[in-house]
């Protein structure tokens, strides 16, 4: 079992909210965060067909029968009834503070039901892949170098990740699709995550795509945003900041595991990915999401962007922690002093005081007057400031 950052959050949320709602990736670890951080709750599975049967029948008495010592209800979206149920028995007794918890990874539905149900009552946390610090610091450490090959799938890091990857995929098409009641078909759906996987972290082009795939514009949109909303990609946003200049308006899109986007790329060993094209943008991939999935717990009300304009000039991540920002430059070699001039130059137009160049090196180095280098590996419990 890993060590999850995101204990500590979750039990934060636990303290001030009647219930907590994990949502997360199927397979991210959601259920194994939630037993170990309750282990006095009692656990149902909404998906086991007799249980999913008898909380629609009726949710409310299947909820106050269960619930003394804390309930925790895995694949909540599975049965709707369940929110409008829990209202009334949290309504009921406001003082109580975490004595549910709901996990999901069908995103769209669950947060509809909390929207309309449950707004003000649950915390909502989102659990992600393994980070680096995580994966290093089991009872089995692996190297971050295992964690950009394989990405971030407990069960996929520690095994063969090419056949977990397939079975996962498997099942997203076959099953979870369907669930969701996207009429997608198995084919298009692996030809749009592969084009995604060989366009990784470039300026998403959903016109050009449905061209290729030959289909129309609304198809290829709609399913984007499924992958979006289940966890696959992720859609980074251009920062815009009145400096006179043209800006990119178009987000970035990136698979965001990395074992999912070798998989799909047919890459699976580390002599393989270092000679693979993709290799610089699986390595920013990998970065960015690092610092994203702790960013979040350490200050979750940041907002990520990246920097680009159309003379060229570009910052791979920034982070507005309210008034401020924090800027990074990831790069797949080691950070030069011409890299740094031209994050230099960047950071003025961004507004940020100074910036990073994140790379495979060792250790950390002053390259001008705003912007330091530091190796990935030199302390990969670390976060930009």
């Amino acid at each position: 079992m890993f060590p999850r950052l995101a204990a500590g959050r979750l039990r934060d949320l636990a303290a001030q909210f009647p219930a907590v709602l994990i949502l997360g990736a199927r397979q991210v670890g959601k259920t194994t965060l939630a037993r170990a951080t309750f282990p006095d709750h009692a656990y149902i599975d909404l998906e086991t067909p007799r249980l999913r049967e008898l909380f629609a029948e009726d949710a409310a008495f299947q909820i106050q029968s269960r619930a003394a010592g804390g309930l925790i209800l895995d694949e909540a979206q599975a049965v709707p009834q369940v929110f409008a149920a829990l209202r009334g028995i949290i309504d009921a007794d406001r003082q109580r503070r975490g004595g549910f918890v709901l996990l999901g990874s069908a995103q769209p539905d669950l947060v509809r039901g909390v929207s309309e149900s449950l707004a003000g009552r649950v915390g909502v946390l989102e659990l992600d892949p393994l980070t680096a610090v995580e994966a290093t610091g089991g009872p089995a450490p692996l190297p971050w170098q295992r964690l950009w090959l394989a990405g971030g799938f407990p069960d996929a890091v520690a095994g063969d990740f090419r056949e977990w990857q397939e079975a996962y995929l498997r099942t997203y098409v076959e099953r979870d699709l369907p669930q969701l009641g996207v009429d997608a078909e198995p084919l298009f759906t692996r030809r749009l995550l592969t084009m995604l996987a060989h366009q990784q972290g470039g300026l998403l082009n959903v016109a050009a795509l449905a061209n290729a795939l030959g289909v129309s514009h609304g198809r290829v949109s709609r399913t984007i945003d499924i992958f979006e909303q289940t966890f696959l990609l992720r859609r980074l946003l251009p920062y815009f900041r009145n400096v006179g200049k043209r800006l990119t308006k178009s987000p970035k899109a990136y698979l965001r595991d990395t074992g999912l986007l070798h998989h799909l790329l047919n890459i699976g060993s580390m002599a393989e990915l270092d000679a693979h094209p993709v290799r610089g943008a699986s390595w920013e991939t990998f970065v960015t999401e690092d610092f994203l999935r702790r960013e979040r717990l350490a200050r979750p009300f940041s907002q990520p962007f990246f920097w680009r304009t159309a003379a060229g000039a570009e910052v791979d991540l920034l982070f507005q922690r309210g008034d401020a920002m924090s800027a990074v430059e990831v790069k797949a070699g080691v950070g030069t002093l011409r890299q740094a001039r031209h994050l230099g130059e960047a950071l003025v137009d961004i507004g940020a005081p100074a910036g990073w160049i994140v790379d495979q090196g060792e250790g950390e180095e002053v390259l001008n007057a705003s912007v330091r280098r530091r190796g990935f590996a030199t302390d990969v419990d670390w976060l930009p400031t």
